[in-house]
């Protein structure tokens, strides 16, 4: 979840158009032909996902154990839980004045210091929410699916090596940045957002932080301090939606 800087954000309009750019030996190619889904297994998306994670963490500052963000985020991580529909996760913080927050379909959960910076606990366990949202509800599979989706990587999926073993490891960075920095589509934030929602509800956390954060982050869209959510439902909109649930559900 960019505000370029969720929340942890995936699409695949956005992901295509950047690997596209990917080197010429063909890991993509442009045209109708990218557009073809490519049934990865969850065993190849874990292992492109472990690679593409390796090497954002390789690029990024990581706060120590004893950091105050390290420590902060264990509280928050014990309170949401340690797996994502059955798989295991682990937490790490980047030391990084952005505020951003990514989860990859292998577990791997990253928040920014400067979203953990601009919001409260209970907001910051909003925005990892709906970030597993988008694992849980296979968008970030779906999404790899159409990026890797042609025949050049159709061949190398089925050679000795497979779709990891065919990447360079400028390819597999060039793929991690593309999941951090892409966006979902509308309706897929939106689900979401009701699955963080419902995650909270789930672990006896208040929604509110759901609403708190995008109402933090309606203040940073109005001045465009950021592009977490370009192309995405208005976060005031958002914020709205939660507000809405919780009247329901008889929540204040």
């Amino acid at each position: 979840m960019k505000i370029r800087p969720a929340m942890l954000a995936l699409g695949t309009a956005a992901l295509l158009a950047g690997c596209q750019n990917m080197d010429s030996n063909g890991f993509l190619s442009s045209g109708a032909e990218a557009y073809q889904a490519y049934s990865l297994s969850d065993a190849q998306v874990k292992s492109l996902s472990d690679e593409a994670c390796k090497q954002q963490d390789s690029k990024a500052t990581i706060a120590p154990a004893s950091s105050p963000y390290s420590q902060r985020l264990d509280k928050i991580a014990a309170a949401l839980g340690d797996n994502i529909n059955g798989q295991p996760v682990n937490y790490k913080v980047y030391v990084e004045k952005d505020v951003n927050a990514f989860a990859m379909a292998n577990g791997c959960i990253r928040v920014y210091s400067g979203l953990m910076d601009m919001m409260n606990d209970n907001e910051v366990e909003a925005v990892i929410g709906h970030e597993m949202g988008h694992v849980a509800l296979g968008h970030v599979k779906r999404g790899m699916q159409v990026a890797l989706g042609t025949n050049a990587v159709r061949a190398a999926a089925a050679s000795a090596g497979g779709v990891v073993g065919s990447l360079s490891q400028s390819q597999l960075g060039d793929l991690g940045e593309k999941l951090v920095n892409s966006q979902f589509s509308q309706r897929q934030e939106a689900e979401a957002d009701d699955y963080s929602y419902d995650l909270l509800r789930k672990r006896g956390i208040s929604p509110a932080g759901l609403a708190t954060s995008f109402e933090k982050l309606a203040k940073l869209e109005q001045g465009r301090q950021s592009s977490m959510f370009d192309d995405h439902p208005a976060s005031a909109e958002r914020a709205q939606h939660i507000r809405e649930r919780m009247a329901a559900d008889g929540i204040k």
